[in-house]
């Protein structure tokens, strides 16, 4: 497995556990918190789960999930923001850092596919 991936899930998770406690604690905000919390914490969990895949198939299901859950977590963060939850700042940060999660988990589904079709 790339080993750059689950660190850095790890790391975005921690964020989103602590952006989800701010959001209840500070905002009085429970459902859009509940859901980015969900998703957020759910790639780096994904990400753990393939790494214990009992085949390349199965690997690439949870990797696949991991994807999913980072777009979903990208909708949360841009609803947060927009509906004022959050400041551009925070925004931008979560934002780059789930992009960039997202893009590595693309090039690893991408190139797994790719070798399973052959």
């Amino acid at each position: 497995m790339d080993d750059i991936i689950q660190p850095k899930t790890k790391k975005f998770a921690l964020r989103i556990i602590k952006l989800a406690d701010y959001l209840v604690q500070e905002k009085r905000e429970n459902v859009m918190s509940g859901q980015i919390l969900r998703c957020g914490t759910s790639i780096g969990a994904n990400v753990a789960e393939a790494e214990c895949g009992f085949s390349e198939k199965d690997f690439l299901a949870k990797m696949y999930i991991a994807y999913k859950e980072s777009a979903e977590t990208l909708y949360w963060l841009d609803l947060l923001y927009e509906s004022g939850y959050i400041t551009k700042q925070q925004y931008d940060s979560l934002k780059f850092d789930c992009d960039e999660i997202k893009m590595i988990l693309a090039s690893i589904t991408k190139t797994l596919r790719e070798k399973l079709n052959k």
